[in-house]
């Protein structure tokens, strides 16, 4: 893996384990439970806003593990590679 892909993967773990990271999650969590209630659906616009709000919700809260599995992958075809 070149310099420069190590160095992005490493500013990512390094956001990862911080106190920030994870209240960031932990608020996305719970806003993705209430945006999720079909209770507080006013229209059918509304609820295809909804979806786009819980779909970018739902990438962040994953960001963690795709980037993970990204880097895995790109670490195990860097010593295929070899």
């Amino acid at each position: 893996m070149d310099q420069e892909t190590q160095q992005y993967y490493d500013a990512y773990f390094s956001l990862f384990i911080t106190a920030g990271w994870k209240q960031l999650v932990q608020e996305f969590t719970n806003n993705a439970i209430q945006i999720n209630s079909v209770e507080a659906v006013k229209d059918a616009d509304d609820m295809y806003f909804r979806k786009g709000q819980l779909n970018i919700l739902a990438h962040l809260l994953n960001l963690e593990t795709i980037v993970t599995n990204n880097y895995e992958e790109a670490a195990k075809a860097s010593v295929e590679d070899d």
